[in-house]
């Protein structure tokens, strides 16, 4: 049950929106929510009603909470955003959604085309584009997008130059949606300042203008009778205040002093200090994922400066180990296939100075960008001892002894060293830990989604693809007349006979199969 201090603080919560962190015995975060008033919300925390404590997550995140600490908000949008951060960062116990890696909305304005236009994307790339958000409200930003496309005649086209061809498969001039830059209908310089002008009000330039605009369209056409017309543009006005609805940094209220967003560079420098290594610019982690042993995969995913690279992410199908799982021969293979690649690759370009290690010399010619494939600064292995022994084996196999390696167990998040008997323990606060848990959780999401994807390609398949001569077409045809494997193997030859597309020779194959199967 909340502490006696906890519901003290409770007291004195503002009648304001923000976002709350429940925590439990030792600090950790275990809960994450958000608020439009946080003194109304905390209070079914702390004074308790019959319909709170009837849900049983409810009622065990109560009975497990000792301190709390909130962040101020100023609206909706900041208190989703900050939420969905804080989630991410401390992934608590008692939080389901928001623990993936699903980001909001992103604006994209391809400034540097001879065409702009505007897209949505999740990520930001490093492009030379123009990025503007997150938006939480994904339908609002889509129907305005629409209507600023149309209100300013830009393309929606994928094209990066569109030209007469793509004009001749294209319906938006038709129908008013685009000015048609690709034909010469307008100019280039006229189309890039009408961009200019709706990027413009992305940035905060001239909404309150569109606003005004669109409230007298609105009131004229209630005037007219026109009320479909009127609704629209009271939803088109809607929409744009939705969407652009300004988020700011928010004010923090924490008796701890924690920080409350991720701070790669700060993390970065904790973890160098605690490992006793340089900065550690580059980091790679491996994770092995055996789901219900039907198959064995190994992720490696990459972190360049605090950040991930997702571009360098790369997943293995384990071959060494048979059916039953062994985790300790699985990340033996990963880490030899990872590093040996990454040595030839660079052996054949390159002939090795003799008077510094393996490792030194790779790490020479990462700095001097020479080598096509580069060695991290520092190797973090999901598990404790038993799978750190067997990175730390199979590299001093191949002479990288002396890469940083470290281990990092999920039980109790201790950080096993090669040379050292006794892990190393940091709070759970510590950036430095949080850094390794980011890495850690994201090879294993990396991981676990290849083993799923395997898996539904293995539910795709029917025992249909073990008869000789079985094409993706024929099965499709047997499936939808027959609907069953079962209605299959009761036909008769002179039912798959009849099929259109089903030869006599093969259907008679394919009935001796089937009778096999009945046997």
């Amino acid at each position: 049950m909340a502490s006696d201090a906890a519901k003290e603080k409770w007291r004195s919560t503002p009648h304001s929106p923000g976002v709350y962190l429940m925590r439990g015995i030792g600090g950790g975060v275990i809960y994450v929510g958000k608020a439009k008033d946080l003194h109304k919300r905390l209070a079914n925390y702390f004074s308790h009603s019959r319909a709170s404590l009837d849900n049983g997550k409810t009622r065990a995140l109560i009975a497990a909470i000792e301190d709390f600490d909130y962040f101020e908000v100023r609206n909706e949008q900041e208190s989703l955003l900050l939420e969905q951060k804080l989630i991410k960062e401390y992934r608590p116990h008692y939080n389901v959604q928001l623990r993936d890696d699903k980001r909001y909305f992103l604006l994209r304005a391809s400034s540097q085309d001879p065409f702009p236009r505007f897209s949505l994307v999740r990520f930001r790339k490093e492009d030379g584009a123009r990025y503007i958000g997150p938006f939480v409200h994904s339908g609002a930003l889509k129907d305005t997008l629409e209507w600023l496309n149309r209100r300013f005649g830009l393309r929606s086209c994928k094209a990066r130059c569109p030209g007469a061809e793509e004009y001749r498969h294209c319906h938006d001039d038709i129908i008013r949606h685009c000015s048609a830059p690709c034909i010469n209908r307008i100019s280039r310089e006229e189309y890039k300042s009408r961009f200019d002008t709706a990027l413009g009000l992305f940035e905060g330039r001239g909404i309150r203008d569109h606003l005004n605009e669109l409230k007298e369209q609105m009131l004229a056409a209630s005037e007219n009778l026109d009320f479909e017309q009127a609704a629209k543009l009271r939803d088109i006005r809607e929409n744009i205040e939705k969407t652009l609805e300004p988020a700011r940094r928010f004010a923090r209220r924490s008796e701890h002093n924690l920080p409350g967003t991720v701070n790669p560079e700060s993390d970065l420098a904790e973890l160098a200090d605690v490992l006793s290594i340089p900065l550690p610019h580059v980091m790679e982690c491996f994770d092995i994922s055996n789901l219900s042993g039907n198959f064995i995969v190994a992720s490696m995913v990459r972190f360049t400066d605090g950040r991930p690279d997702n571009s360098a992410y790369r997943r293995y199908r384990i071959r060494s180990v048979g059916d039953l799982p062994n985790d300790f021969a699985s990340m033996l293979e990963v880490i030899r296939r990872r590093y040996s690649r990454i040595l030839g690759e660079n052996s054949t370009l390159y002939q090795k100075q003799e008077d510094i290690s393996t490792y030194k010399w790779l790490l020479n010619l990462r700095e001097e960008g020479r080598s096509p494939i580069t060695v991290p600064d520092l190797v973090v292995v999901d598990g404790g001892k038993g799978q750190l022994n067997m990175a730390v084996r199979v590299l001093s196999e191949i002479g990288l002894g002396d890469m940083p390696t470290v281990g990092l167990a999920k039980r109790d998040e201790e950080i096993y060293f090669p040379d050292r008997d006794a892990p190393l323990v940091l709070s759970r606060d510590s950036g430095a830990l949080r850094l390794l848990q980011r890495l850690r959780d994201e090879a294993h999401r990396f991981a676990h989604n290849y083993n799923e994807l395997l898996m539904r390609k293995r539910v795709q398949e029917s025992r249909l693809d073990a008869c000789p001569g079985m094409t993706p077409r024929r099965k499709q045809l047997l499936l939808s007349h027959f609907h069953s494997l079962s209605r299959l193997r009761a036909a008769s030859l002179d039912d798959l006979t009849a099929l259109t597309g089903i030869s006599r020779p093969w259907a008679a194959q394919l009935y001796a199969w089937l009778q096999e199967l009945n046997s």
